[in-house]
C-alpha cells in the first residue's frame, strides 16, 4: 500500500473542494470550512476527548452534525458496567455557529456556556485543559503528551469528490484531574490515566460504518500506543493506521478486525482478532466491557459498540523491533450511522 506523506503546507482541499489525500505526523495542513464546496447540512465537525485508567473512562464531546449539534460529558467504570453520569445539550441547527476550530495543535479556546452547560477545551503551549459544569458535575482535567507525533490523515470518499475526512487524533497523552459528582468525587492520576483526542471535520456521506481502535500506555516501560481503524473514505494514500513508541511515530499499512460471529451476528464481548497485510500488527483483544448504544429515529441512526478490554501481540516498528504487547488496555468499536 503506497501511502503519500504530506510534508510541506497547503490547504485540506483545492479550488475544486477536492482533498489532497496523505498523512501527516502534525497539523500540515490547513483547514478552512469555506473552501468546502457541499451543502452546509453535509459539513460535521467534532473534538471528542476520552480519558481513562483500568478503571474509570470520561468523555467530552462538542461537535456537530450541521443539524444538531451536542455538547456531552459522560463518566462510566468499567468493572461494574455502571454509567455513573451522563449529560448532554442538544443544540438544533447550529450549522457553523459553533465556533469549532481549524486546528488541532494550535493555542485556541473552545467553549459552551449556555442554558446551564458550560463545557471549554483550552490548548496552550500543548497543555490541554477540559473543564466542564453542569447541575452538580464539575469537572476539570489537564492533559499533556508524551509524543511529539500523533496521526493526520486528509482522505476523499468515493460517492462525491467534494466529501473529504480530515482527521487528527492524538495519543498518548498523561491524565490529571477529576470529576465531582455531587458528594461523590473521582480522580485521574497521570501515573496510570491517559487521554485521546479525535479532531474532525468533514463532509461525510449519509450512509458509513467505521472500525477504529486505540491504546496507550506502556510497553516494556517506554510510552507506546497506536491507533487502527478504517471503513469510511478512500484510505488507498493514508491509512488511520501508527505506531507511536518513545517519541517517533510509526507508520502502518492495512489493519483488520476480526469481530467474532455468532448466530449471524457480532458476539462483541467473545475475543477479537486483529491482523495487518505487512505483518505489523498482530493482536488478541480480551474484552472487559460494551459500550453500546443506539439511536434509530426514522432517516437518523447511529448503532455505536465502542469495547474496552487489553490488546496483547506484536507490534513492528519502522526498523523492524519487534514490540511485545502484554495487557495493554484500550478499546476497539464498530460505528454503523446514517446521518
Amino acid at each position: 500500500m503506497e501511502q503519500i506523506m504530506h510534508t510541506q503546507p497547503g490547504p485540506v482541499l483545492d479550488e475544486k473542494g477536492r482533498p489532497f489525500p496523505g498523512y501527516s505526523t502534525h497539523s500540515v495542513l490547513t483547514y478552512n470550512r469555506n473552501q468546502i464546496k457541499a451543502p452546509a447540512y453535509r459539513i460535521k465537525e467534532w473534538d471528542f476527548y476520552q480519558i481513562s485508567n483500568e478503571e474509570l473512562c470520561l468523555q467530552f464531546t462538542i461537535g456537530h452534525t450541521s443539524y444538531v449539534g451536542q455538547v456531552s460529558v459522560m463518566l462510566f467504570n468499567f468493572a461494574t458496567g455502571e454509567k455513573i453520569l451522563y449529560k448532554e445539550k442538544l443544540i438544533p441547527l447550529p450549522f457553523g455557529k459553533m465556533g469549532m476550530g481549524t486546528n488541532a495543535e494550535s493555542d485556541s479556546t473552545l467553549k459552551y456556556d449556555k442554558g446551564g452547560m458550560y463545557m471549554e477545551f483550552i490548548t496552550k503551549d500543548g497543555v490541554r485543559t477540559l473543564k466542564c459544569k453542569c447541575e452538580e458535575v464539575e469537572t476539570e482535567i489537564v492533559l499533556r503528551t508524551t509524543m511529539p507525533h500523533s496521526l493526520v490523515i486528509n482522505i476523499p470518499f468515493d460517492e462525491k469528490e467534494t466529501q473529504f475526512y480530515y482527521n487528527h487524533k492524538i495519543n498518548c497523552m498523561t491524565a490529571e484531574g477529576y470529576v465531582k459528582n455531587g458528594d461523590k468525587e473521582y480522580k485521574f492520576d497521570p501515573a496510570d490515566s491517559y487521554g485521546i483526542l479525535d479532531w474532525g471535520r468533514g463532509v461525510w456521506t449519509y450512509s458509513n460504518t467505521w472500525y477504529w481502535g486505540s491504546a496507550s500506555g506502556l510497553a516494556d516501560g517506554v510510552d507506546f500506543g497506536f491507533n487502527i481503524g478504517y471503513g469510511f473514505g478512500d484510505t488507498s494514500a493514508a491509512s488511520e493506521n501508527m505506531l507511536f513508541y518513545a517519541g517517533k511515530a510509526h507508520k502502518l499499512s492495512r489493519v483488520t478486525f476480526h469481530i467474532p460471529m455468532k448466530n449471524g451476528k457480532e458476539d462483541y464481548l467473545q475475543p477479537w482478532r486483529f491482523t495487518s497485510d505487512d505483518g505489523r500488527f498482530e493482536m488478541d483483544f480480551r474484552p472487559v466491557i460494551n459500550r453500546a448504544s443506539c439511536t434509530d429515529v426514522k432517516l437518523i441512526k447511529s448503532d455505536q459498540n465502542q469495547v474496552f478490554g487489553r490488546f496483547t501481540g506484536t507490534a513492528v516498528l519502522d526498523d523492524g523491533t519487534r514490540l511485545q504487547v502484554r495487557d495493554l488496555f484500550g478499546f476497539a468499536e464498530k460505528v454503523e450511522n446514517k446521518w
